[in-house]
């Protein structure tokens, strides 16, 4: 009877992280290190996207040459919030290093917005080892 309570609870628990979805989130960071790489937060229900924010400008302070600096910004998301961003950073998304210029990409799946690059996969791993764990745990059962 303890052993059914334990996979009882075992599988419940399996089930409930794989329904959990994550993404690094940070503010306006001049590097995709530190912070961007290293803060992760639960998101709500609805949205199953991360959304990460590329920015390119001039530093907030004054300084001889006009120096150059990366803001990086990454969140949950909804699909809209993505649709949303995109479209409306799309006249400005032109990565010429000369001037000021944004861009934002969005990717479906836990943690995926890790890297800040182009054309994000929307891979979903974290759905395919859900699976077999859940798999595993019933084949287990099925074979006691």
């Amino acid at each position: 009877m303890q052993l059914h309570f334990l996979g009882c609870v075992l599988l419940i628990l399996l089930i409930a992280e794989c329904g959990a979805h994550e993404c690094y989130v940070c503010h306006e960071q001049d590097s995709n290190r530190g912070k961007c790489t290293e803060t992760v937060e639960p998101c709500d229900f609805e949205q199953d996207h991360c959304l990460s924010e590329i920015k390119w400008g001039s530093t907030p302070f004054w300084e001889v040459g006009a120096p150059m600096q990366y803001y990086i910004s990454k969140k949950c998301a909804t699909r809209q919030d993505c649709t949303d961003t995109i479209s409306g950073y799309l006249p400005y998304c032109d990565y010429i290093n000369w001037k000021d210029w944004k861009c934002a990409e969005c990717c479906k799946g836990d943690r995926c917005n890790f890297f800040v690059t182009l054309g994000a996969s929307s891979l979903q791993t974290t759905s395919f080892g859900c699976t077999i764990a859940v798999l595993v745990v019933l084949l287990w059962y099925a074979h006691r």
